[in-house]
């Protein structure tokens, strides 16, 4: 087994770790908190407390420096700066049900995954669209066709885009252009399932300086490092669920893991089960410090 640390616990459901500023930021979905930890996981910071109808979930920052949070049942972007709270952008129109992840470019750009249909509630199944949020917030859609769109990650010096598609186990690649807009849809490579389990669904990822990405894949409790085409270079069982990935510390080698003890959100308990272990990985992380 790989040497794998605790770096945090006492968390209901950690998500969107991101390194920003020497800095591990989540979301904590049940706790309604985004925290920051230094970097031995000792020092924790409340960043920002939402109120009990809203879930937090994928966290980037602006060239301004202000902090941007999908707000997952509010389906609007938040901009936190200074101490204050405001909408930075409203996605009901494009997202009929939960946001999720966020990735955003170096030009400001911001790519935003939906469910695009009642997972929670059980209601029928859809294809969904990526949504794109501008540097002036204007929203729109850039990427449509997609099942349960999840985890992003912006690579290749901000010219590539991938997305986890949870429903159809598959990390799909688009190209950025200048104005953000996506083509050139393509296969990264399909997610393979583990020997337990008939599919895997990937949820959050990162990418590394050497092109692959990291996988959190939650139903077979694996964490994947996968090579564009499909190659497997790393594989990383678990007893939780991994739910996401990111890639940070001094040197950007540094992978941290968040772990949920439950993921069910209709038979959650209040109990704070979630977790953050971390370890030494080859390759370096990419994007912004």
């Amino acid at each position: 087994m790989d040497d794998v640390s605790l770096f945090a616990a006492d968390l209901h459901l950690a998500e969107s770790p991101r390194w920003h500023r020497g800095r591990l930021w989540i979301s904590d979905m049940w706790d309604h908190k985004v925290w920051s930890f230094g970097a031995d996981g000792e020092d924790r910071d409340l960043a920002w407390q939402f109120g009990p109808s809203e879930e937090p979930g994928g966290i980037g920052w602006l060239r301004d420096g202000s902090m941007i949070v999908v707000g997952m049942e509010g389906r609007c972007l938040y901009r936190i700066l200074d101490g204050h709270c405001d909408i930075y952008a409203d996605l009901s129109p494009f997202a009929p049900w939960q946001c999720n992840d966020m990735a955003i470019a170096p030009s400001g750009f911001a790519y935003v995954s939906q469910f695009g249909w009642d997972m929670w509630g059980g209601g029928p199944y859809a294809l969904t669209a990526l949504i794109g949020v501008d540097v002036d917030g204007n929203v729109e859609t850039v990427a449509d066709g997609l099942s349960t769109p999840n985890g992003i990650t912006i690579c290749d010096d901000g010219r590539s885009l991938v997305v986890a598609e949870s429903g159809a186990f598959t990390l799909t690649t688009y190209t950025i252009a200048g104005d953000g807009r996506l083509s050139d849809r393509r296969v990264f490579s399909d997610v393979p399932a583990s020997k337990e389990v008939t599919m895997a669904p990937p949820d959050g990822i990162c990418s590394d300086a050497a092109g692959g990405i990291w996988v959190a894949e939650p139903l077979g409790r694996r964490v994947l490092r996968i090579e564009n085409g499909g190659t497997v270079t790393r594989a990383l069982d678990f007893e939780q669920h991994p739910l996401a990935v990111c890639l940070g510390g001094d040197d950007r080698r540094t992978l941290f893991i968040c772990l949920a003890g439950q993921r069910d959100k209709s038979t959650r308990t209040p109990e704070a089960l979630a977790s953050i272990v971390s370890m030494r990985v080859e390759f370096a992380g990419v994007g912004v410090p």
